[in-house]
């Protein structure tokens, strides 16, 4: 594991992203394997029903433990998925917030839409308020050093509400950008709505990366998480 960094200096609270030091590093070959069977060379898979990961994103699990931290004890899993960026599938990723969860079906509730299918799952954009108290975990499988396309956040956008993609690069050019280097084992936490972008890899490796959302929140009305 690398010393300490500048990067370990940062707060979920005050720059919207928290670096977890080696977090699933004792899980890490049965979190692959329970990825083994997803289809390769995909940019991004939706993950529902994947028994094998329900252990880890318990409260008690590694990735779990860290979303407790972060937001309290009753933090669930709401929506995972898996990344696998590489020689075959190194696209590139412009700034943006993350603005939807997903959603058991589709119900009409006062301040959450518009409504999308994203891989035959229901989405909404719901209030930037319950997106602001969420967390998204990003658990890293493979060694992410600036050559492997690490993730880039404005660190502090976070606290600007839903940003109008107008104002998207000056935004970013206020906060500035950091690099999120990491190691295998490793898991960054983000407050959901940082602005956050992804370049190509220079040197195409393996880069791949669960992600999960994770929010201590019920629905209102008749709204239902979809979960993990």
């Amino acid at each position: 594991m690398a010393g300490m960094t500048a990067l370990d200096d940062l707060r979920l609270a005050e720059h919207g992203a928290q670096l977890f030091r080696g977090a699933t590093l004792a899980d890490l070959p049965e979190l692959a394997a329970a990825m083994a069977g997803l289809p390769p060379d995909q940019a991004g898979i939706r993950l529902h029903g994947v028994a094998a990961l329900q252990c880890y994103l318990a409260p008690s699990g590694s990735i779990g433990m860290v979303a407790s931290k972060a937001i309290g004890a009753e933090a669930k899993p709401v929506r995972a998925i898996l990344f696998d960026k590489s020689a075959a599938t190194n696209w590139s990723l412009g700034w943006h917030q993350d603005r939807t969860i997903c959603v058991r079906e589709r119900i009409e509730v006062p301040g959450f839409g518009p409504w999308s299918i994203k891989a035959g799952l229901h989405h909404v954009a719901p209030p930037i308020a319950l997106l602001s108290r969420m967390v998204t975990l990003r658990v890293h499988f493979d060694d992410v050093p600036a050559t492997n396309a690490p993730l880039l956040i404005a660190p502090g956008s976070h606290r600007r509400g839903r940003v109008p993609e107008s104002s998207v690069v000056q935004v970013v050019a206020e906060c500035g950008v950091i690099a999120c280097l990491a190691e295998a084992g490793d898991v960054w936490a983000y407050a959901t709505p940082i602005l956050h972008a992804s370049d190509g890899a220079s040197s195409p490796e393996h880069r791949r990366v669960l992600q999960v959302d994770f929010s201590a929140d019920d629905l209102p009305g008749e709204l239902e998480w979809l979960g993990v």
